[in-house]
């Protein structure tokens, strides 16, 4: 679908050189002589490398819309991951960088958002929270406030995050695998 230059936002995928791009900023532009134009900043989907680009508004530039699709965790084999398709049964290996540090917040059953242009898997996005286990959490210091301080433990996955102090080894928590942070006690 072509666009206007001027229209790119924030969050786009367009096709330039040949190239899938994410638009990451944009600032219109009204010089004092000559046409105004949209400054726009994108990233390389597929290599992550960033382009400055100027688009005028008379320019068109091609909007790439992305296929989304539910996709369950299957097993990984090195680095590869295998999902299946919610809806055809079908199964998708990715390479387990695309998913970089997170990758260790994958569990069997799973259920992700895979994006894809023309077939090929572009991004996969993790449930907003995870319920995981702590296996380990040092002790409370006496003397610290229970409502600012927190303490480090490490979950099943190896990945190391701050918990409340009243929080120990074996207790189930939901994390969110964006930051690793902490949200609550999971519900059993």
């Amino acid at each position: 679908m072509k666009i206007n230059g001027n229209a790119v936002r924030i969050g786009n995928v367009v096709e330039h050189q040949n190239r899938l791009w994410v638009v990451t900023k944009t600032q219109a532009v009204k010089p004092g002589k000559g046409g105004a134009f949209n400054q726009v900043e994108m990233k390389d989907i597929r290599s992550g490398t960033k382009l400055n680009e100027r688009f005028r508004a008379d320019e068109q530039v091609e909007r790439v819309r992305l296929e989304q699709r539910e996709a369950t965790f299957l097993f990984a084999d090195g680095d590869l991951l295998t999902f299946m398709d919610s809806e055809t049964y079908e199964q998708i290996t990715v390479n387990a960088e695309m998913i970089g540090e997170k990758v260790a917040f994958l569990q069997d059953g799973m259920v992700v958002q895979i994006e894809s242009h023309e077939d090929e898997p572009l991004s996969v996005t993790l449930p907003e929270t995870v319920v995981m286990t702590i296996v380990e959490a040092d002790a409370v210091v006496k003397g610290q406030t229970a409502s600012s301080s927190y303490k480090p433990a490490v979950l099943e996955n190896g990945v190391r995050v701050l918990v409340p102090p009243h929080i120990e080894a074996g207790t189930r928590i939901v994390v969110k695998p964006e930051d690793n942070s902490y949200v609550e006690r999971a519900k059993d």
